[in-house]
């Protein structure tokens, strides 16, 4: 398959300078990058304008382009057989350039060799379930390759873990222009709030309705936890609410964190029938005024 011409793929003209050339390459590639699209097209047009700019990114390369057109991509290419060629390729200064680039927009460094550069770190979110972020357990991420394939990743959740936490995986990154390590793969963590359980610290806390009736006769009810169903014992004659732990039923980290129950009566509706003659039964029960001590 034939290479587009460089310049039409980065829409600069043939006397454009290396500048403008940048500038033109960086912002097609933050347009097109396939972490920023879901379209199959914008994975072609960002391939097309990274090699694009492999040519016209080095001077040298850009040269040979302009004398030799299309030929000079072509592996074994040897410019020394054309009259006045230029002789040898470039030292690679347009593959490490793309590099700088793409770090600029996405991240990275230099690998721990100290010779081949590290390809770029790449950053992801990830939206994860918050149970499995108070159990811990496994998810899957898609990630689009700068080749216009997709890898579906699993990616391990630890217990306890939370919103704009990130996790690192190793090399799962950008491959670096000319060969080397890839970079890493970044996953920012999006944990949305559970609608029942709250984060405090390390523990966590949920709010239990219970009855009039259960307050004033005790019992036991079945309250969910994130280890499974567990029957609470509520003391009798329970005025307010009331704050009990379950040892070990929160975060379930290698040390699980509690679980705090804030117990809460709950009224019936005011118009419901036998309600108000309850209320009455109830008024009369009180010994004497439940706010005499109450001063400032």
């Amino acid at each position: 398959m034939s290479m587009p011409d460089p310049y039409r793929a980065l829409g600069v003209s043939r006397s454009a300078s290396q500048d403008e050339i940048k500038k033109a390459y960086k912002k097609l590639a933050r347009k097109y990058h396939p972490d920023l699209n879901n379209d199959p097209a914008a994975e072609e047009r960002f391939k097309e304008v990274n090699a694009a700019y492999e040519v016209l990114g080095d001077p040298d390369k850009r040269a040979q382009w302009d004398r030799f057109g299309e030929a000079s991509t072509r592996p074994g290419f040897d410019p020394s057989a054309f009259q006045g060629g230029f002789g040898g390729f470039g030292g690679g200064q347009g593959f490490g350039d793309m590099g700088d680039i793409l770090e600029s927009l996405f991240g990275g460094g230099l690998g721990a060799g100290g010779g081949r550069r590290k390809g770029a770190d790449l950053q992801a979110r990830l939206q994860v379930d918050p149970m499995l972020a108070i159990r811990g357990g496994e998810s899957s991420l898609r990630i689009g390759r700068p080749d216009g394939s997709t890898d579906t990743l699993k990616v391990r959740i630890p217990a306890g873990v939370k919103d704009g936490g990130k996790l690192r995986l190793k090399g799962q990154g950008h491959p670096p222009p000319g060969g080397g390590p890839c970079g890493d793969l970044i996953v920012v963590l999006e944990i949305p709030e559970h609608p029942f359980l709250k984060r405090v610290d390390d523990h966590l806390e949920m709010e239990v309705p219970i009855t009039v009736a259960e307050a004033v006769r005790g019992g036991s009810v079945t309250v969910p936890t994130p280890t499974g169903d567990v029957k609470v014992a509520i003391p009798a004659g329970l005025t307010s609410s009331k704050r009990l732990r379950l040892r070990g039923r929160g975060i379930q980290t290698r040390e699980p964190s509690d679980l705090y129950l804030q117990l809460r009566i709950v009224l019936p509706p005011a118009d419901a029938p036998g309600v108000a003659e309850a209320a009455e039964a109830l008024e009369a029960a009180y010994d004497g005024d439940v706010r005499a001590g109450l001063t400032l």
